[in-house]
């Protein structure tokens, strides 16, 4: 398969997830994505295990945020090597990092530096929180991203303390946003001939993410959202959308027309909330009476019921449900990947180009594995 980044250099001397999310989907549409490293160490992330899972030295964290990547090993405090760095620089069309504010420019490859030896550079800079002001040294980590942007505030039951996503969510989406940002870059250098410099942050990226309640509470006098007692599963949204338990399992039901709902499972009692208003201002008597009546039967029956009366509703699964189920193994999202021995499954891009997927099965490198190669290959 031609893929449409083929021919695109890459440097990424970030670290950890949110740089290497992006340089890892650059990689995935083509890129070749050079991963410049500390001698020995590495990359931090190679260190930092989920679960306590390793594959030939580096955590599975690493390797699964850093296929189809090559590294060179640098040390960027010794005037050698970072002369032979940007010697790279030259060469290449992107870089990108995510370095604490004034690092860079203290190593002599910040973008005036890097711009002055490729003028057509694009250079790609990722914070915590900007690069000024009251937060800009505050480290920048998903959870703590997640605090203090209002996620963690809005998600959960009212009764429930803050509550984070069970996923680094700021950190990929950053990610997004920096892939994003550079590739837009490589059209206007593509038509104009010129470089530019790209800044994402994590807090940015997770307030963005947040539009649609940030742009509710922003238009209603600054109120804030009140999170429903049961079953909440939008502040802003009223019953019955939410998750509720059932005699089995969960089901999730979104929103829609209450007396719809009612009519789908059998359900009275509820007619005097049938207007929208009552759906939102009274949602937690509806919820409350809605959880006592599903807990009657399975997620199976009530799907059905629900499905029949045209009622947008899921089930609730694990990894294990999920994983075994037909949609999920039709979509092809899992390859492996192997690396002196050790074997990995991870998942694929979710990108299709020209109607196929993207697979790659090239693990993630040692540290310094390509120095070689690439060493004669860009003169240095």
């Amino acid at each position: 398969m031609s893929l449409p980044l083929a021919g695109v250099t890459v440097l990424e001397f970030s670290q950890y997830l949110a740089g290497p999310y992006a340089g890892l989907r650059l990689a995935d549409l083509g890129a070749r994505v050079i991963k410049i490293e500390r001698p020995g160490k590495g990359d931090a992330c190679r260190q930092l295990a989920t679960k306590n899972l390793w594959a030939d030295g580096d955590s599975v964290l690493f390797h699964t945020i850093n296929r189809n990547k090559e590294s060179f090993a640098a040390n960027l405090k010794d005037p050698a090597d970072v002369a032979t760095v940007k010697k790279l620089i030259a060469q290449a069309d992107v870089i990108t990092h995510n370095f604490r504010p004034g690092i860079m420019q203290r190593l002599g490859l910040d973008y005036e530096s890097a711009k002055a030896v490729n003028p057509e550079l694009i250079y790609g800079e990722v914070s915590g929180y900007g690069d000024a002001g009251p937060w800009k040294d505050k480290p920048g980590q998903d959870l703590l991203a997640q605090s203090v942007s209002g996620l963690a505030w809005v998600t959960g039951n009212g009764d429930q303390p803050p509550t984070p996503f069970g996923i680094a969510v700021a950190d990929m989406l950053c990610g997004t946003h920096l892939a994003q940002g550079l590739l837009a870059a490589l059209v206007r250098k593509k038509r104009f001939g010129v470089g530019a410099k790209v800044n994402v942050s994590l807090l940015e990226s997770i307030l963005d993410f947040q539009f649609e309640g940030l742009t509710a509470y922003l238009n209603s006098d600054n109120e804030l959202p009140e999170r429903s007692q049961i079953a909440n599963g939008h502040p802003y949204v009223g019953a019955p959308y939410g998750i509720y338990a059932t005699a089995n399992g969960h089901i999730a039901i979104s929103m829609g027309d209450l007396k719809t709902l009612c009519d789908a499972i059998g359900l009275s009692g509820l007619e005097d909330f049938y207007g929208v208003d009552a759906q939102f201002f009274e949602r937690d008597n509806i919820k409350t009476t809605l959880q006592k009546h599903l807990k009657n039967r399975t997620s199976g029956e009530w799907l059905q019921m629900l499905e029949q009366g045209r009622y947008w509703c899921s089930e609730v699964l694990d990894y294990e449900a999920l994983t075994h189920h037909e949609a999920y193994q039709l979509l092809g999202m899992e390859q492996t990947l192997q690396r002196n021995g050790a074997s990995l499954t991870t998942t694929r891009c979710p990108i299709r180009y020209n109607g196929e997927r993207i697979y790659s099965d090239k693990a993630a490198p040692n540290v310094g594995a390509d120095n070689e190669r690439i060493q004669q290959e860009f003169a240095l």
